[in-house]
């Protein structure tokens, strides 16, 4: 089991940054071995991923966010980041960190994950 906990969501004026992190911990096989993602979801639409890295810090992007925004993780691999620039309304969603415990060489749909955090609320005004 992994256990996912998502901060740092808020509110945001377009053009505006936030910066979200996921803290993972579980008995599992360990960050060496776990790809984490932040996926998105807004009102009445399906959940998309927005971002992939493994434990190499290889990474992967939705093309609608490539050059806005960058997932990255600490030095154990136990927390994973967001760092969202140049917000716009079409950003705004609940964005939630998920992990599997095998590696990514792309970005993938929401079934390849077995681990989801609860979510953060992030949402961007014009």
């Amino acid at each position: 089991q992994v256990h996912l906990q998502e901060s740092g969501g808020g509110t945001v004026q377009a053009s505006g940054s936030l910066r979200l992190s996921c803290a993972a911990s579980g008995n599992d096989a360990g960050p060496a071995r776990r790809c984490m993602a932040w996926f998105r979801q807004a009102p009445g639409k399906e959940r998309e991923a927005v971002a992939t890295i493994n434990p190499s810090g290889d990474t992967f992007y939705a093309d609608s966010v490539k050059g806005r925004f960058t997932i990255s993780h600490d030095n154990t691999k136990t927390t994973v980041f967001l760092q969202m620039n140049s917000l716009n309304p079409e950003d705004t969603a609940m964005y939630i960190c998920a992990a599997r415990t095998s590696w990514c060489y792309s970005i993938l749909e929401e079934t390849e994950f077995g681990f989801w955090g609860q979510g953060t609320q992030v949402t961007v005004s014009p």
